[in-house]
């Protein structure tokens, strides 16, 4: 939690209340229902949560704006971003029902009425977004072809609507094969000088 404060120092009581919240929440529903690696758990607010924010540093929506994260698993980055973002709706996909009754309890716990967890698939999902935001759930070019459809063709955001896709190591095998959309890659380490995201990277996509 220190780190969040270093990195985001302006948080209002109620976010700070918030984030306060997530490791307790996190290791009770991990204990029932594995959604993040056991080991893994102990780094939670730099592994998940600061993670997550990498995607608040890039870009902060305007209000009002609609976003799905596709592959949330138990919230990430959705949530994080929706407790920054209390005035832009979150809808948080994923195709198992089990990690969605966890993100579902914790955005419930939270009082979080931005979020909305839906068990689907993303290219199920009927609704359009202005962004679609995900961590590393498959490979650039599949995801790329499944969900850009899901975005709207109006623009109420200071970037063109697209996706903010959260990625670490070596994948400029699947950056060239994007070659029917435009993609940008951005260093996480400019955002947070800690060395677990030395090697992690913002993907913007848009059309």
């Amino acid at each position: 939690m220190d780190e969040i404060l270093r990195f985001f120092p302006k948080l209002d009581n109620t976010q700070k209340a918030r984030f306060e919240k997530l490791y307790a929440l996190y290791t009770e529903w991990n204990a029932k229902i594995n959604v993040i690696s056991r080991k893994d758990i102990d780094h939670l607010y730099i592994h998940h949560v600061l993670h997550s924010l990498a995607i608040y540093k890039f870009l902060r929506f305007n209000p009002g704006s609609k976003i799905m994260d596709v592959g949330t698993g138990g919230g990430f980055p959705g949530i994080p971003l929706a407790i920054m973002q209390p005035d832009c709706h979150f809808t948080l996909v994923d195709s198992i029902g089990k990690k969605i009754k966890v993100a579902n309890a914790v955005a419930e716990a939270l009082e979080l009425k931005n979020v909305k967890a839906i068990q689907a698939r993303a290219e199920k999902v009927k609704d359009r977004f202005d962004f679609i935001v995900s961590r590393a759930v498959m490979p650039l070019p599949k995801f790329t072809k499944l969900t850009m459809k899901k975005l709207k063709k109006e623009q109420i955001n200071a970037l063109p609507n697209g996706i903010i896709y959260l990625k670490g190591g070596d994948f400029e095998n699947e950056l060239q094969e994007l070659d029917f959309v435009h993609a940008d890659v951005f260093d996480i380490a400019d955002y947070f000088d800690l060395p677990f995201f030395e090697t992690k990277k913002v993907v913007y996509i848009t059309h």
